[in-house]
């Protein structure tokens, strides 16, 4: 899944497959959209401004595009999805034909030129080369750099002069999504493998091929080819793929303009005065073998399977998805999952992994769900929907397994071959070659993963650069010495505490919540994840006692602490509070919802995301009632009339020496 926050910074007037508002810059002045992948369109629907340049391929794909966001209803237990659509950004999506260099005006006087080049990844799916003011960016979105692509890249007019040493790129940003040093099988070879498969199956045998995304495109032109056959979609996936044919409007037998290579071949095409359909038609019924392309067969015999890796996942479904959350929001639900009894404790360790595994991206998390889960109302119960995507989760095939379930003539009723959209490190390191840039900055990063590992861009590619100074290598040493600084005191629990890890979780948040990614150059590149956060949160110089958080007197440079807030208590602000937290003090009285809204508009005026502050008479229909902390103790009554002390990171800071 991308990472990537949208900024370009040798151009950062423009914002590149990241469309959610960052408090900290300026309004772009232009925006690029690589291809549909649920996971490059964030912020994108709620984008009033400016124009959005992308392929033609894509915007029609995108203007016919379903998606379904779900919020959590905590009131009343249950998520509650709505239909999203595209349609209102018809006005601002602007078609750039590929390999055509074009002039785009941001400003009077100010000025790129842009061309976009095929990615290899899904029909529409682009790379952007971004010209101007001496500089010169290539930005990869998704992409499958397979030898014949990269060829082709470098005898392409608009690259020449990059790929022969005339000019030198000063960055490009880079698909690396895998940065395993192994061989991935060609597409070439993944779909002759296929055909060879299928070709030992009797005549009437149907085939069902698990496509959960935009991009097997052609897999389906050859399986139709080579069987005879047509391939059968639902209406949904016609109407989405009808799209890249442009028919004229006053001439019934002229021909018709194809939006992409593959669509002639998918959707018909006019052949004289007939017409000749393509290879899709719609649903038909009846037993079938299921087809599953996977990633690559390993070198050790087993097959690495493809679960959702590179973004997109059930893009080419109308599935849910959950609305980007609140470290908050997500603690409840954590709390809902753990309080339940129904679901077994594996389903809740797989839906654990999908909500906490997830960063904090700015983008929504895929429930892997369909949309018929939901119901007319388009309701669904939180615990039964958490139940089903723990025992979907659970029962998913091991990468060990080959071909599942023979069937009674000896074949298998699953085959799996191998067909990955991104590319191994050897690929991409092949395109790196061809450029010889000056550096690389990766749009898909997992921070835990890299600093553990010590990847840098300068061991993965180094030697392809012709630069020595690689600027996600600082960001990372940078936040590798904050995680390191601001997690020395490891968060632990005794035996017989009465404070459980359910409650730690509602009460450790992350120190700097922003849903968007924060600036490059901060070290808080990719925000951590809660689960982070819970082994390893920022506390104060105090410890975890029976009667709850045992603290430290100080205070802080800043703003009032919510006691002094809620209180109108006098805050000294002559020192600086030890590690990187202010304590708050929840007495007797003091709303859970305004300490929400206290800590909300800290995170407004420290620069992230600007969070709204409602009423809590009028917003979100009353979800959450007004809850007196003192409750949040254990169940022995004396505590309830004790002030609780409890402590909540918020920011980074600097201890006094």
């Amino acid at each position: 899944m991308s990472t990537f926050d949208g900024i370009v910074r040798e151009f950062p007037d423009i914002r590149v497959d990241f469309f959610r508002r960052s408090i900290d810059q300026p309004p772009p002045l232009a925006c690029f959209l690589s291809h549909v992948h649920s996971d490059h369109l964030a912020g994108l629907e709620s984008l009033r401004s400016p124009f959005v340049y992308c392929s033609a391929a894509t915007r029609e794909i995108l203007l016919r595009l379903e998606r379904y966001p779900c919020r959590i209803n905590f009131a009343k237990g249950i998520l509650e999805a709505r239909v999203q659509t595209f349609k209102g950004l018809k006005g601002l999506l602007k078609p750039i034909p590929l390999d055509t260099p074009t002039e785009i005006e941001l400003a009077p006087g100010l000025c790129i030129q842009v061309t976009l080049i095929d990615a290899n990844h899904c029909p529409g799916a682009v790379m952007f080369l971004i010209e101007g003011d001496g500089r010169a960016v290539l930005y990869t979105g998704d992409i499958r750099s397979e030898p014949w692509h990269v060829n082709s890249v470098a005898r392409n007019p608009a690259l020449i002069e990059y790929t022969h040493g005339s000019k030198t790129l000063d960055k490009i940003y880079l698909d690396t999504s895998f940065i395993d040093d192994v061989h991935f099988q060609t597409k070439a070879e993944g779909i002759a493998e296929l055909l060879g498969k299928v070709s030992r199956y009797p005549p009437d045998t149907i085939f069902h091929f698990q496509a959960w995304t935009y991009g097997y495109e052609e897999v389906w032109i050859a399986l139709s080819k080579a069987l005879k056959s047509r391939v059968h979609v639902d209406d949904y996936k016609m109407k989405i793929f009808s799209s890249l044919q442009a028919k004229p409007e006053n001439d019934r037998f002229g021909q018709s303009l194809h939006l992409c290579r593959e669509s002639p071949a998918l959707t018909g095409y006019m052949f004289g005065n007939a017409y000749r359909p393509g290879c899709l038609a719609t649903d038909e019924n009846g037993p079938v073998v299921w087809i599953q392309p996977i990633i690559a067969h390993t070198t050790g015999g087993t097959d690495r399977l493809e679960h959702g890796i590179g973004g997109g996942a059930d893009d080419l479904e109308r599935e849910v998805e959950l609305d980007l959350v609140s470290p908050t929001d997500l603690n409840h639900l954590l709390q809902m999952l753990g309080e339940n009894r129904i679901v077994s404790e594996p389903t809740k360790t797989a839906v654990r992994d999908l909500l906490l595994k997830r960063p904090f991206s700015g983008r929504n998390v895929p429930l892997d769900l369909d949309m018929s889960c939901f119901g007319d109302k388009k309701e669904a119960n939180v615990a039964e929907v958490m139940a089903l995507i723990g025992e979907k989760r659970a029962h998913r095939p091991d990468e060990g397994d080959a071909m599942l379930n023979g069937a009674e003539n000896g074949l298998p009723k699953m085959i799996r071959f191998p067909y990955s959209r991104h590319s191994p490190l050897p690929e991409l390191r092949h395109l790196v070659t061809t450029f010889k840039p000056r550096d690389v900055w990766p749009c898909t990063v997992d921070p835990m993963t890299w600093n553990k590992n010590n990847v840098t861009i300068k061991g993965l590619f180094g030697d392809c650069c012709s630069g020595t100074r690689f600027a996600h290598d600082a960001v990372m040493r940078a936040w590798a010495k904050d995680h390191q600084r601001t997690h020395r005191a490891e968060f632990e629990f005794e035996e017989n505490s009465p404070v459980s890890r359910q409650s730690a979780i509602r009460h450790a948040q992350p120190a700097v919540v922003n849903t968007s990614p924060p600036p490059a150059y901060s070290p808080q590149h990719i925000a951590e994840t809660v689960e982070e956060v819970c082994k390893s949160a920022i506390w104060a110089d105090g410890q975890l006692t029976e009667e709850g958080i045992e603290v430290i007197e100080g205070s802080c440079r800043g703003k009032r602490n919510f006691v002094a807030f809620a209180g109108d208590a006098d805050d000294s602000q002559d020192t600086v509070a030890s590690h990187a937290s202010i304590i708050s003090q929840l007495v007797e009285g003091a709303s859970l919802v305004r300490a929400d809204a206290y800590e909300a508009m800290l995170r407004n005026l420290g620069g992230g995301e600007w969070t709204s502050i409602g009423l809590l008479s009028t917003t979100d229909n009353h979800t959450y009632a007004s809850q007196d902390p003192t409750a949040l103790s254990d169940e022995k009554g004396d505590r309830n009339k004790r002030t609780r002390t409890v402590q909540r990171p918020r920011r980074v800071g600097i201890s006094k020496p």
